[in-house]
């Protein structure tokens, strides 16, 4: 093969290794935007998610809060108050039962 054909080649091979590079980094481009793209649609399917469980932890607050109201309202708390005062009374029931169990025993 004479030297003239080899150099002939030469341009050729060079402007197809360039193009081949070319091409592969434009790929690579590709599938990072590719990948930036679903990443970031993952992230908004994420927060839709977190949106949504908030917005149910919310409405479930909201209707403890209810019923703390129609409680307070509506003369559960002195329902509470009275349920308080019997506690109260049992303990103080008890203290007297024991001091009087001391003493028969002495």
């Amino acid at each position: 093969m004479p030297i003239e054909y080899i150099a002939i080649w030469i341009p050729f091979v060079a402007i197809a290794a360039i193009a081949k590079i070319v091409l592969t980094a434009m790929r690579n481009h590709q599938q990072i935007k590719l990948a930036q793209i679903e990443g970031s649609s993952g992230r908004k399917s994420r927060n839709a998610e977190s949106a949504d469980r908030h917005d149910e932890r919310a409405e479930m607050l909201e209707d403890r809060v209810r019923v703390l109201e129609r409680i307070i309202t509506d003369g559960g708390y002195d329902v509470a108050t009275q349920i308080e005062a019997l506690r109260d009374q049992r303990q103080v029931e008890e203290l007297l039962e024991d001091r009087n169990g001391k003493k028969e025993q002495v």
